[in-house]
């Protein structure tokens, strides 16, 4: 297939659309179902990416869930914690521990559940049965791979009575080492970002504190990995082998660490024997409940546990878990990574990252206030590493 008409373009309105390869060779892909638009291949192939390269980087294999042309999260396949299982939802897929690319899906997804909601996905390796079980009930636009099982394409197939976008692409394919796109007419070029990251990335360690353990530098990859396919200015959580936090798109650097950060204190705080025990009403689905705990979660909890409102939710009123009680819980949180993709320019950025638990930092460095965050990191006991390497991706 050398060209692929889309319905239409971002918009309706932008017609007529494709994609197609400029100097006339075949796509590297196979459309199995659907009819992806032109948001979904943005999706799909950076979302490719960012799977392809973390497993390059860590040699496990890897899942991400993408919206609107940036990662919710991205992790790889290490098991859950029973907690965990509960939090995301999927202590009911059976299997789940012996599908390494399922459970990392499973903890992709489990990020943070709001934005996933519409998902592209994209997996490292081929969809096995466990993995397509349990995409098969999440609402979801398509998936990318580079291989499906038998047993998992007849299951996706089936989602969205058939018109679930499904797209195999040949994982041997490499792109040209320059890349074009036209902004108001105008032919943009420039040199593929094919910078590798890897732990040598992280040799130069600027703080008082050198010690990086090797799942923290794994975490960090993790996370810078995430943060070279998500839209500019970005800041990445990441902890245990994912992705926890990822604040995209932001004009200032304090406001990516902020939403980074509130979306990471929400994954853990999701955990918590609160959220964990909540009494939903047996007929409330996924996509409902993840809406009731961030309102519960949220100084609006009386949205769903005033009297009159909790009902229509809770087979009892839950308890409400304050402020208070948040903040207690989320200080006795530590070793979260924290990736950004350009110099923090301001210590502000270390003090709000502290809040959520982070212990360790990369970034590339440069600012001429670099001395102030290296303090600051001092003064909470942090490592921080300089990459020298900035990761804008727009």
């Amino acid at each position: 297939m050398k060209e692929f008409k889309l319905k239409y373009g971002c918009n309706p309105n932008q017609k007529p659309a494709k994609i197609y390869m400029e100097d006339g060779s075949e796509l590297p892909i196979e459309i199995l179902s659907g009819r992806p638009g032109y948001i979904n291949f943005l999706d799909a192939f950076n979302s490719w990416q960012l799977v392809k390269e973390i497993k390059q980087a860590t040699g496990e294999v890897c899942a991400t869930s993408f919206k609107h042309v940036s990662p919710t999260s991205a992790a790889i396949g290490k098991k859950m914690t029973e907690k965990q299982k509960k939090a995301f939802f999927v202590d009911d897929i059976e299997g789940l521990d012996d599908s390494p690319l399922a459970t990392a899906y499973a903890r992709a997804r489990g990020t943070d559940r709001m934005s996933s909601f519409g998902d592209w996905i994209a997996l490292s390796d081929v969809c096995d049965k466990t993995t397509a079980t349990l995409i098969k009930r999440e609402v979801s636009d398509g998936i990318i791979a580079p291989g499906f099982t038998d047993e998992a394409l007849e299951i996706l197939k089936a989602k969205r009575k058939g018109a679930y976008n499904i797209v195999k692409i040949d994982p041997s394919y490499i792109p040209d080492p320059q890349e074009k796109k036209q902004v108001f007419g105008i032919t943009f070029e420039q040199g593929r970002n094919n910078f590798r990251i890897d732990e040598e990335l992280l040799s130069n360690v600027v703080t008082a504190k050198k010690d990086i353990p090797a799942d923290v530098v794994r975490d960090l990859i993790i996370s810078l990995i995430t943060l070279k396919y998500t839209q500019s200015n970005s800041v990445c959580y990441a902890y245990d082998g994912q992705a926890i936090g990822v604040g995209a798109g932001q004009q200032s650097r304090i406001h990516c660490t902020r939403l980074a950060g509130s979306k990471a204190d929400i994954w853990n705080l999701r955990q918590h024997d609160k959220v964990l025990e909540l009494p939903f009403i047996p007929e409330l689905g996924r996509p409902e409940r993840d809406n009731v705990i961030d309102v519960y979660l949220s100084e609006d909890c009386g949205d769903v546990l005033d009297d009159g409102n909790w009902q229509k939710y809770f087979t009892r009123r839950p308890e409400a878990f304050t402020r208070p009680e948040q903040r207690e819980y989320l200080a006795s949180i530590t070793g979260v990574s924290l990736g950004s993709d350009a110099f923090f320019p301001f210590s502000d950025n270390i003090d709000r990252a502290r809040k959520s638990g982070v212990s360790y930092v990369a970034q590339p460095g440069g600012s001429v206030r670099d001395d102030l965050v290296i303090k600051a990191c001092d003064d909470y006991g942090m490592a921080m590493a300089f990459t020298g390497m900035r990761l804008f991706h727009h």
